[in-house]
């Protein structure tokens, strides 16, 4: 591949990079210096005419316009054809400048941090409502609706719920032998479906109109790097698309800013929300519908318990203690968390 990218040198070294629940990266060390060098999972069986590789292209783009606004990205380098997307046999590639960074999660953040984050979202939201061209993807740029993203529906949770359970308490004819973890997950499903069973009532409806706009799709810690105090890299952006930019902030909110023991740093996140809210232009309603439809996403989600149990695949598991306990904690203090993002 690299005989695509002559200035980058000669090869020295290739190491894989560690960190990341989905993406399978590399460090490339050549003779004129270090590069990332990305597989893009699941995009197999690619041409130039394939939609996926076009959506590989689509992301590049992004990056690349976003970087003339200032925003911190990375966008990947062109070979000697003029491309940025490499398909060798069924695998994809691209090649980035190696970025030196670290991931800091939300209690590593300051206040004045915290607002720095936020009006970082916003700037995106704000960026790539300028950079995607009407039509640029699978979404045109301003859908008048989402059917895509209806609501979870509590009847089809109640009876994932049952299923889960079964897993858990070793019902399911798996020889598996139970540990702590099969015990809190049996713990935290009947507590959730209590709290369905109460809250059913609150699902939110699919608005009419809702404020979509071009995201990021999966800003979190991971994907984020930072030299000191200073962002300087938001990468993976596999995710970009036309969705409910508000619910974004939402979500990012609650990855950064959740405890160990499943509570949201209040203080932070009103700092960071305020932050958003002023880079973004959005407002406090939309804000609050935001914190409803996530609060009963999170309310109905159990992927950590599905990989375990359905698909065998445990490297998500030291999340599903902060993770579980967030959904009852933020039931429980559903108003607090709603005028933080709000007020």
């Amino acid at each position: 591949m690299l005989l695509r990218y002559p200035a980058v040198g000669e090869p020295l070294a290739c190491e894989p990079i560690t960190k990341g629940l989905l993406n399978h990266g590399y460090r490339v060390s050549t003779t004129s210096g270090s590069y990332f060098l990305k597989h893009h999972l699941d995009k197999r069986h690619l041409d130039d005419t394939s939609g996926e590789r076009a959506a590989i292209v689509r992301q590049h783009r992004a990056t690349q316009r976003l970087q003339s606004l200032g925003v911190p990205v990375v966008p990947p380098l062109t070979d000697t054809r003029g491309d940025t997307v490499t398909v060798i046999g069924d695998r994809c590639y691209a090649l980035h400048p190696w970025v030196d960074g670290l991931h800091r999660a939300g209690s590593e953040l300051t206040l004045s941090q915290s607002r720095r984050l936020g009006a970082l979202l916003g700037t995106v939201h704000t960026g790539l409502e300028q950079v995607m061209a009407p039509g640029d993807g699978p979404y045109p740029a301003s859908p008048p609706a989402r059917p895509g993203h209806r609501s979870p529906d509590a009847a089809d949770t109640f009876e994932l719920i049952d299923d889960l359970l079964a897993a858990a308490r070793g019902q399911d004819g798996r020889d598996a032998p139970r540990d702590a973890f099969d015990e809190l997950a049996v713990h935290r499903l009947v507590e959730r479906r209590a709290l369905l069973e109460q809250h059913a009532h609150r699902r939110p409806p699919t608005p009419d109109g809702p404020a979509t706009g071009w995201v990021h799709g999966d800003f979190h810690p991971l994907n984020l790097l930072y030299r000191g105090a200073d962002p300087v890299a938001i990468v993976d952006w596999d995710r970009l698309a036309v969705q409910p930019r508000a619910e974004e902030a939402v979500r990012a909110a609650a990855i950064f800013f959740v405890r160990p023991a499943g509570e949201l740093d209040l203080a932070k996140v009103r700092a960071y929300a305020r932050a958003y809210r002023g880079a973004a232009g959005a407002g406090a309603a939309e804000l609050a519908a935001a914190v409803h439809r996530v609060w009963w996403e999170r309310l109905n989600d159990f992927w950590i318990l599905r990989w375990r149990y359905r698909l065998d695949d445990r490297r998500a598991d030291p999340q599903f203690p902060a993770v579980s306990a967030l959904a009852v904690w933020w039931t429980r203090e559903y108003e607090a968390v709603c005028a933080a993002f709000t007020e």
